[in-house]
């Protein structure tokens, strides 16, 4: 049961923080108007916050074992004060307030948030010049995987509305990811070999037995199929959108895309989930 309990709040983490900085790095490139993206940004900092509190108590107390309060209180004050897991824990705290407090600045202080994530999985497992390289692998991981989330969760929300000038916005706001998507994409595959390389190395065992090579090529799978729909959504379904918008009837296009949405953000809720599991196990 503790153990469900620490992958559940690992993946409502990675999807919140990754909403935090995804959003705001939307904001950058997007159209800002799709959405109302400071209460949205707002939100998701504040939830950040609530779960990391969440997180380092369950964690805390899964390590000590104390039962009440009292007997918690001294190993919290030494978690946070004198491993490195509570100092990263206290850094991402300032920059989720500091998103909170001005949201312009969420993809500075979100992506600091989210690579405070990578000092909690496989990203430590390495000592010395090896150790740092692992971590600026995963961090960069994290922060690809977020702007497509972002992304997503932005035009998802733009769907579920019929005007025709949030529309208009959507589609150029799909043209205009199509760059950035690439390099998304780019970034994710090449730290995703190289993370393989650093947690497994250089040989097939992550992908040809036990549970963790099962995830990882459930995870790949699952991928695979994003890839597909992304290139579905590029070379079909936004151009549909744009011809639809130009002939005032937009009813087949926008359900169509909706649906390809849908399917997509529930393939990367799965990857998290899986992400999450595969944080807590050993390859092999």
């Amino acid at each position: 049961m503790s153990e469900a309990v620490s992958i559940l709040l690992r993946f409502a983490l990675y999807l919140d923080l990754m909403l935090v900085f995804g959003l705001g790095l939307f904001g950058l490139y997007g159209d800002r108007r799709l959405l109302n993206l400071q209460s949205l940004l707002r939100l998701t900092a504040c939830l950040g916050g609530l779960l990391s509190v969440a997180s380092l108590l369950f964690m805390t107390q899964a390590m000590s074992g104390a039962e009440d309060w009292q007997m918690l209180w001294p190993h919290l004050q030494m978690m946070l004060w004198q491993t490195e897991l509570g100092w990263t824990w206290c850094l991402r705290m300032v920059a989720l307030a500091l998103v909170a407090l001005n949201t312009r600045m969420a993809p500075l202080f979100g992506a600091i948030a989210l690579v405070t994530l990578a000092w909690a999985g496989h990203g430590v497992m390495h000592e010395g010049t090896q150790g740092v390289w692992h971590v600026l692998s995963d961090s960069a991981h994290l922060l690809a995987a977020a702007g497509w989330v972002g992304a997503l969760a932005a035009f998802g929300v733009a769907l579920r509305s019929t005007s025709l000038s949030t529309l208009h916005r959507l589609a150029h706001a799909l043209a205009a990811f199509e760059r950035m998507g690439m390099l998304f994409v780019a970034v994710l595959i090449g730290t995703g070999v190289a993370n393989y390389l650093f947690v497994v190395g250089p040989k097939l065992d992550g992908i040809t037995g036990g549970t963790y090579a099962v995830l990882l090529c459930f995870k790949l799978g699952l991928f695979a199929l994003m890839l597909g729909l992304a290139a579905l959504n590029r070379s079909h379904f936004t151009p549909l959108l744009q011809r639809a918008l130009a002939a005032g009837d937009i009813t087949v296009a926008s359900k169509a895309l909706r649906r390809s949405i849908v399917v997509e953000s529930a393939a990367v809720v799965l990857i998290l989930a899986l992400v999450a599991w595969l944080g807590t196990l050993a390859p092999g």
